[in-house]
């Protein structure tokens, strides 16, 4: 932990440096780095508890809780809830006390919190000069212009020199973006397992003018990043960062951008990689927007599963009331979606899983049969539980290990939809053989059906639509820090997760 004290004097009374402080959402007015500050709840200004909610000029957004209030001493206190850098800890104070030699005030302003051991230099300098000097210059030039006490809180020009209170990686949201800066972020610089997965500080080039600054809250995890990270698919080059699902908040908008603002919430499930990372710049064309009623952790956990599900379900194969629906690995994060949303739309769903564990999760969403493929054939029971006849549709994203027993649980002109291949590659077959049955295999790119706003707009809008229906629901996803990236793919690679995975920042 580091602490940081600074003082100064500042010639005024203290009942006038008192009125223009006590103001919790007052720093708006004076502080020549903040374009906007409120009051979350509409909360009075000196309410302990009351949360501040404030933007900078160059679009970071903070937020801030005031912990103690005292007309009597002079002193208030306040903590860092949401931040753009990691001022981890964040609790500082403003404590007033008269000068007893002339009619000035004694003003003392310290904090204590936890920087990163490589950035402790920096986030001290930061404070201290960024905050609280260039605070104490901006109320002693407010103070200098005032005519009577009743004007401490009329707008003043922030003096020309005072530098910014938290400095973001860009210096103003729609001209110049000023130099570029730093982020941390999982790199990849080799093919490989999960141990390639290293987290570094990389350089964050400016926004381009068609492009926004994110700032991530929670990073989604799936199966397609294993591919990136082992080089199966070449949608990563190393040195690269993976990851292709996020939710978080638009930080900077480049001067060409219209329909996108600061502060936006946002997710999105789309190329070009580059999510495990706590900022990024992006095209903003397949960015959406999160109503106040869909959560980060929701967003980012389940936004591609989501997209994804819709176009297997309504696209891929249209599921049809009375269908009967084989879906593999039913307890992961795809799967407790196809689940419930087959059930939704008629359909008889058959779902296998590993463990017995697993099966409870997948009779819960409402699977009619449960098959725990460890102990017993799944083709075997897929035949069994249907007479004889077999399933109209296997979702099959286990690949090797279940793609010939999925072709030999179908029905008469059944369709196969191998989405994935978790177990490896399905290896080469002769589609003469699919002929015995007049079978149809599929194997979807989830880009060719995303990879507009026009193509992707209606999957996201049939998602939310069944998140809010309660056709479908997501269970809180395992948490990881964004350091354990590669543990992440460890306990996916390896079963031993149900439902979703993310990285928080």
């Amino acid at each position: 932990m580091v602490q940081v004290r600074q003082s100064t004097i500042i010639d005024a009374p203290i009942d006038d440096v008192w009125s223009i402080l006590r103001d919790f959402n007052g720093h708006e007015r004076w502080h020549p780095a903040i374009s906007f500050s409120e009051i979350e709840g509409g909360d009075p200004v000196d309410a302990v508890g009351s949360v501040r909610h404030f933007r900078l000029a160059d679009g970071g957004e903070l937020r801030e809780q005031l912990l103690a209030l005292s007309d009597k001493d002079f002193r208030l206190a306040y903590c860092l809830l949401e931040a753009p850098l990691p001022l981890m800890g964040y609790v500082a104070s403003i404590q007033l006390k008269p000068v007893t030699d002339g009619n000035a005030t004694f003003w003392e302003w310290r904090s204590e919190f936890h920087p990163p051991t490589h950035r402790r230099e920096e986030l001290v300098k930061l404070v201290s000069e960024g905050i609280y000097q260039a605070g104490f210059a901006a109320i002693r030039s407010l103070l200098r212009g005032r005519v009577q006490p009743a004007q401490a809180r009329a707008p003043t020009p922030a003096p020309p020199s005072a530098p910014p209170l938290i400095p973001s990686p860009v210096s103003s949201a729609t001209t110049s973006f000023g130099q570029s800066a730093t982020t941390r972020a999982i790199v990849v610089e080799r093919y490989g397992g999960p141990e390639v997965l290293q987290l570094k500080e990389i350089g964050l080039p400016p926004p381009a003018p068609n492009e926004v600054r994110i700032r991530h809250t929670v990073i989604g995890v799936n199966f397609i990043d294993v591919y990136c990270r082992t080089g199966y698919f070449d949608l990563l080059q190393p040195p690269g960062v993976p990851g292709m699902e996020a939710a978080g908040v638009v930080e900077a908008v480049g001067s060409e951008i219209a329909g996108f603002s600061v502060g936006d919430r946002i997710a999105y499930a789309c190329p070009p990689v580059g999510a495990y990372t706590e900022r990024r710049n992006m095209v903003p064309d397949l960015l959406v927007r999160l109503s106040d009623d869909i959560p980060d952790e929701i967003a980012a956990a389940g936004l591609l599963k989501g997209i994804s599900a819709s176009f297997l379900l309504h696209d891929i194969h249209a599921v049809q009331p009375g269908s009967v629906v084989l879906v593999h690995a039913g307890a992961g994060g795809i799967g407790q979606l196809l689940v419930q949303w087959a059930r939704h739309l008629g359909a008889t769903v058959i779902a296998t899983v590993s463990s017995d564990d697993k099966a409870r999760i997948v009779e819960r969403l409402g699977a009619h049969h449960v098959i725990v493929y460890s102990r017993e054939n799944f083709t075997e029971a897929v035949m069994r539980l249907t007479g004889g006849v077999g399933a109209d549709v296997v979702y099959d994203a286990v690949g090797q290990d279940t793609f010939g027993g999925s072709l030999a649980a179908l029905r008469i002109r059944g369709h196969l939809v191998s989405f994935g291949q978790a177990s490896g590659p399905i290896g080469n077959w002769d589609i003469g053989r699919f002929a015995s049955k007049s079978i149809t295999v599929s194997r979807p790119n989830y880009a060719h059906y995303t990879d507009t706003p026009e193509k992707l707009a209606p999957h996201v809008e049939r998602f939310f639509a069944a998140l809010r229906q309660g056709v479908v629901r997501i269970e809180a996803p395992k948490r990881y820090n964004l350091s354990d990236a590669g543990e992440a793919h460890r306990d996916l690679e390896a079963r031993r997760t149900t439902g979703a995975l993310v990285l928080v920042p």
